[in-house]
């Protein structure tokens, strides 16, 4: 049933006051209870658009990343989730077909979401230099709904139950092998600060409003582009920045190396002493925070319960979001 549009801008102007204060919407698991909320800035779900009249014709002039020579393509086609735009084959190994083409309608291409770096976007998940073991069994936790998320809207989790429910093993096996093989890179600037641009829920990320406007950054880590329109062409040439409240980045690396005084297990137990993982543990240096601190959440809450994610269990038990917020600050800053 449609709203009628008075009532759907009302709730875009209320979810935008939510939003800004800093305020959690309520999640639901599966049966509909509620769980632990989730912050609107690490799942930036928007509500749907009220409708507005005719769509005005798409832009079809064709964009490129600067230094990029592969022909140009419309945005319309660069947002088409089963393309996947290789702006610079010569950065990555040769994509598998799962990777570059998938298998459309049922499996849209790892590279789209992912791009063919495997870096990935806040929305979603950095894949490059994950252990085989550990994307295998992620692959199956997705499977078998022992991973799931806080916030079931987040339309990345969605798609990746509905992908493993019909991948094949040689499929799971080529996307594995190729993103094990991508060499991570530094990809996320960390800065502490007391005030950050003023921000809004996007296309599942957070995104800087127009102007020059500031807002206290609170109890929050806020990931944006460096370069929005760079962003959205998916240029693995363009990354992002992090912001978190000053003081993160020192809590972060006790938390994380000595465990914050009993608060927490140190990291560097699993992790590694570099944090870049060992044998089916993954690196957790230089990834996503908006990706680590909603895994943290999820771990918290219960909706994660993997082979593996039980170890994390006891970890995150007494950690509050501004103990996340300092452990993702600080382990998004290091070298991947």
């Amino acid at each position: 049933m449609r709203l009628p549009s008075a009532l759907c801008a009302a709730g875009i102007v209320a979810a935008s006051t939510l939003l800004l204060a800093g305020v959690a919407h309520p999640a639901q698991d599966s049966t509909g209870s509620l769980v632990t909320p989730a912050p609107i800035w690490a799942w930036p779900i928007t509500p749907p658009a009220p409708s507005t009249g005719p769509k005005a014709p798409q832009d079809m002039t064709p964009r490129r990343p600067p230094h990029s020579t592969a022909p140009g393509m419309a945005q319309s086609v660069i947002n088409d989730i089963n393309v996947v735009p290789d702006w610079f084959p010569d950065q990555h190994p040769k994509m598998p077909p799962i990777v570059s083409v998938g298998r459309p309608p049922e499996i849209s291409p790892c590279g789209h979401c992912h791009l063919p770096t495997g870096y990935g976007r806040p929305e979603n998940a950095s894949l490059n230099g994950l252990p085989k073991s550990y994307f295998l069994e992620q692959l199956d936790d997705f499977r078998t709904g022992a991973r799931k998320s806080t916030q079931p809207g987040m339309h990345s989790i969605g798609l990746m139950v509905a992908y493993t429910k019909v991948m094949t093993p040689e499929e799971e096996n080529a996307a594995a092998d190729y993103f094990a093989s991508v060499k991570p890179v530094k990809w996320i600037r960390v800065v502490e600060a007391d005030t950050i641009p003023k921000v809004h829920a996007q296309s599942l990320m957070m995104v800087v409003d127009p102007g020059n406007e500031t807002e206290p950054i609170g109890d929050r880590v806020i990931e944006v582009s460096e370069d929005y329109e760079q962003t959205e062409l998916r240029n693995p040439t363009s990354g992002f920045v992090a912001y978190v409240p000053k003081g993160s980045l020192k809590r972060g690396e006790d938390l994380v190396r000595n465990g914050g005084g009993g608060k927490t297990m140190a990291c560097t137990t699993c992790h590694g002493a570099n944090l870049k993982g060992t044998g089916d543990i993954p690196s957790i240096a230089g990834r996503s925070p908006s990706q680590m601190i909603r895994q943290l959440i999820d771990f918290q809450n219960g909706v994660r319960n993997g082979k593996n994610g039980q170890m994390m269990k006891m970890p995150v038990a007494k950690l509050t979001i501004s103990d996340m917020v300092a452990i993702t600050g600080y382990l998004a800053s290091l070298e991947p």
